[in-house]
């Protein structure tokens, strides 16, 4: 591998903020996407593939993983990702998520790490229910990976807090069911007198 600080166009005590930055910018430099029916589009790709590359090395670096998805670090996690992979992770960290998907998609392999990285997805889109299910495949699949554990823990928890939050403000399923069953009511009460 190239040096990695080269890579990314960033000097050897560059914050993780300046190689974040930097990262995101030859992100979009190399997407996919702009080089559609291009003759360049397989020197794009390698070179994305070069920049996820150093990106990793240096977050790895910096004493973090870009593994995290800004809830949870790596440790303990028991699959090493294939570059693939690491490419896709790059790609939901910096925010590509239609890129990363289509990635995902173009696999054949559904093998656990594909269910959590689908699962990363649908969390970063706000598709709690659809994160939670394609979460709860990785960890079956692979139920010693900290990582899958993880994410699902903080999932479930996030949405806890959310609905303890709710029922402690007044909104609980009982009072919703009978503020409904006022509506009906009220629509059927006025419905009579028209008629």
């Amino acid at each position: 591998m190239n040096n990695p600080y080269e890579v990314l166009g960033v000097r050897q005590n560059a914050s993780e903020e300046e190689i974040k930055a930097a990262y995101r910018e030859l992100v979009k430099k190399y997407h996919p996407d702009k080089y559609q029916n291009n003759p360049l589009s397989d020197l794009a790709e390698e070179k994305l593939q070069e920049v996820n590359e150093a990106y990793e090395a240096l977050m790895k670096n910096q004493g973090t993983s870009n593994n995290n998805y800004h809830y949870n670090n790596n440790q303990g996690a028991t699959k090493q990702s294939s570059p693939e992979y690491n490419s896709i992770r790059g790609s939901i960290d910096s925010g590509n998520l239609e890129f990363a998907e289509q990635k995902l998609n173009q696999m054949t392999n559904r093998d656990a790490e594909w269910h959590f990285l689908s699962g990363m997805i649908s969390y970063k889109r706000g598709w709690y229910d659809d994160a939670v299910n394609k979460i709860q495949t990785a960890v079956s699949m692979s139920p010693n990976n900290f990582e899958y554990q993880s994410a699902l823990r903080t999932i479930l928890n996030s949405g806890r807090m959310y609905q303890n939050q709710a029922y402690g403000r007044g909104y609980n399923s009982n009072e919703d069911m009978m503020c409904k069953m006022c509506q009906l009511y009220l629509c059927a009460d006025c419905l009579c007198d028209c008629i």
